[in-house]
Formats: structure tokens, sequence, C-alpha cells
């Protein structure tokens, strides 16, 4: 067990984020919510030969890993051109450009391309490029707003895979994880950049995930995973709330699962999932390990929790249905092979990251893998298809490096 000190008791509350967005769009990376669930319905409940029908395509994204944002009728993006990193705008309606930045940091990077997904609000889009570079830009023009440097103004440092983190925006702040001494996670002012805080007693260095809200305790903060640990920092004031030790190899990756007062990490290379359960205590919160097991063991495609049971992909035993709270396993299944997911309307939205990109709709059902339709992805780059499908106004997205391509998922 591990305890943090805490000036109150705290009570258990399991509400999370709720991000203001319209019906229909995905401001963020994961969705409003930062759990990869939409709430859309009245979608295609089978796919026929061939897949959905393409609505459109567009190119010219550049090289890039980074998947979308929907906002306000647009569709936010990044890449690579030959002499920096971008983010990129066009039209939800048609693919059509809408506008690109300025640079904003050198191209290239260890797997060249962007890997992060931009977060729009309140009219500012915010973006990190693969060496640090950070900025906030206009969303109606994509001029500069402000912009900071992870490694200059907060002393952080990216692993060898480079910076792969997607910014969260709550309330006031916009938050990242930079890394290092100095600490690992910073808020800073949306509006302005202004540093609010970092955190100084939580100096983990930077991993490849992205940090979720969580309000357990009745204590807003930040969950954030390493390659060390997995540690929750609160929002007001930086200081480190709680850190439960996780070891991972290589590359600790996935995005965090919360639901209450249990935290779900999974990383790939042979490391398997953890589940930590917070405890409120009159000294603070304590974390206890409820197990550790290799059921999933997912590299980077993710894992949608739906009622008690994680979906995503495991290199141990291909696509998984495991029970969150006990870590037993529904159903094991090949699938479309090794990828990503994405949920809306009672299917996961399946992509392979290899190959011909095989796209699968299967139902999200702990009785059993029931697929409802397949398509081979056109335009394929011949690189990993790594950026993570998205369904957002009744369309679905895949990027694929240069190419995007938006397909028409809504029940006639």
């Amino acid at each position: 067990m591990n305890l943090m000190s805490s000036s109150s008791t705290l009570v258990l509350l399991a509400t999370l984020l709720t991000v203001s967005a319209a019906p229909g769009d995905w401001p963020t990376w994961r969705g409003p919510k930062r759990d990869d669930i939409s709430t859309e319905t009245g979608l295609l409940k089978e796919w026929p030969a061939g897949g959905p029908p393409l609505a459109w395509k567009t190119t010219g994204l550049g090289t890039g890993y980074s998947t979308v944002s929907v906002a306000n009728g647009t569709v936010f993006t990044m890449g690579d051109g030959s002499d920096g990193a971008r983010v990129l705008a066009f039209s939800a309606k048609d693919g059509s450009p809408v506008w690109q930045s300025e640079t904003i940091g050198k191209p290239g990077g260890n797997y060249p391309g962007t890997r992060c997904t931009p977060a729009v609000d309140g009219g500012l889009v915010y973006a990190l490029g693969q060496f640090g570079d950070f900025v906030c830009l206009d969303a109606k023009t994509g001029k500069l707003v402000w912009s900071k440097s992870l490694q200059k103004d907060f002393g952080g440092g990216y692993a060898g895979w480079n910076y792969t983190e997607s910014p969260l925006v709550d309330g006031n702040k916009v938050l990242l994880t930079p890394g290092g001494k100095k600490g690992a996670m910073v808020a800073l002012d949306k509006k302005t950049g202004a540093l609010l805080w970092q955190s100084e007693k939580w100096t983990d260095n930077a991993a490849y995930s992205s940090i979720v809200p969580s309000d357990f305790g009745g204590k807003r903060h930040y969950v954030q995973f390493t390659e060390s640990s997995v540690a929750g920092i609160e929002a007001t004031t930086g200081n480190l709330l709680w850190r439960a030790p996780r070891k991972g190899a290589t590359a600790s990756i996935p995005t965090p699962v919360l639901n209450g007062d249990l935290v779900f990490v999974t990383s790939g290379y042979g490391v398997g999932c953890n589940l930590f359960k917070l405890k409120a205590d009159t000294g603070g919160i304590i974390t206890e390990e409820v197990y550790a097991n290799k059921n999933i063991v997912n590299h980077h495609g993710g894992v949608i929790l739906l009622g008690k049971h994680l979906y995503g992909h495991s290199d141990s035993g291909g696509w998984t249905c495991m029970d969150m709270s006990t870590g037993e396993v529904a159903w094991k299944n090949g699938g479309v092979g090794k990828g990503s997911v994405t949920y809306a309307d009672g299917h996961l939205y399946c992509r392979s990251e290899g190959g011909k990109g095989m796209v699968a709709l299967v139902e999200a059902t702990p009785t059993g893998y029931k697929e409802k339709g397949r398509f081979e992805q056109p335009d394929r780059s011949g690189k990993n298809s790594w950026a993570h499908p998205v369904i957002a106004g009744g369309k679905l997205y895949l990027r694929d490096m240069d190419v995007l391509l938006c397909y028409d998922v809504k029940a006639k």
C-alpha cells in the first residue's frame, strides 16, 4: 500500500470529466470524457459487403500518426511537412482544407511524424509537436495565440519515441506531461500559457500516455501513467495525492481507464495489466493493487470500459473482453489482428494496424465476439495505421499518413 497525506477527510465520489461538447463533436483525444465512448445513436448495426459508403476523402495531411478531433463542423489533426510539424483543419462536410498552421517544430522523430491529437476548446486549439513544441492556436484561422517548449520552459525530456501525448483541457487549465526533475506534470492557463503549477513531488520521466481526470474522494485530480508508476496529481495545487509503483518495459502508452475508485493500466512488451483500488483515508488516499496479469497486454491501440467489461487488443491472445474488477477473461478472438478501437451505439470499431488495414464492426457484448461486417481500408500508405478510428457526427474517420477517409455510418 502507498499513502499520501491530505488536509481533509476524503469521501468516495465517482464522477468523471464531462467536457462541454456539441452533439456529434469529438473535441479531444478519446472523446469528451476521454473514454473513447461515443454517445451517438442511429448508426448502422451491420455493414454491407465492402463496408459503409465513403462520404469523402482528402489528402495533404503530411506524415503522422495523429488521429482527428472534430468540433463545430471542422476536423483537426497534425502532420509533418518537409519543413516542420503543423496543425491542419478541414471541413467536416466535404474534407476541403480550411487552414494549416505555421510550423510548430521540426519534422521527423523515431518513426517520423506527429503523434498528438489536438484538443479543441472555446475557440482555441492545443497541439504538441513530437519534440516538445506546444502551441495554442485560433480555431478559426490557425494563427498562433501562444506557445511553450516542454524542455526549455519546464525542464522536460522525451523518451526514445519522442512526445506522443495529447493535451487535456480542464476548466481554466491545459495539462501536459513534460516529465523530469522539475516535475512530471504541468498545468498552464489555457488562455495565456502562464504556468499555474508543476508537480514538484512527482518527477517521473515522461512516457507516452495521456492524462485522465478523476473526482475520487471529492478532490479533483489528474491521473497519469509512466514507465515507473501511476499517480494522481491534485488539480488546484499540483500536489501528489497518491502514487502506485508500476514498472513498465520499453514503452507505457495506453491511456488509463478509470471507474470510480478503480484505476486500470496496461502496456505491451510482455508487461500486461494492473488494477489499482483507491481508498479514502483520514490521512489522504491509499492505493491497493487488486491484480496484475497478462490477460490484456495492450501495446497502444487503447482499451474501452463498457459496463463492467474492458475491450481491446492484447498481444497475448488477440481481441479480448475482460471483467475489469476481477481480471477474468470473457472471450478472446483474433478479429482483424492487432490494432486500435473506438465505440459507438452498441458496437466496437476495430482497426488493424498492419497489412491491408482491415476495419471491423463488432458487437460490444461479453457473450462472445460477434462481427457485423468488415472492409479493407483503401489508399493504404504502407506504414502502420496507428491513428485511432473516430466516430463523430454519424461519420467514421480513418487517418493513414497523408490521407483522411470519412465514411457515412448513419443508418438510413
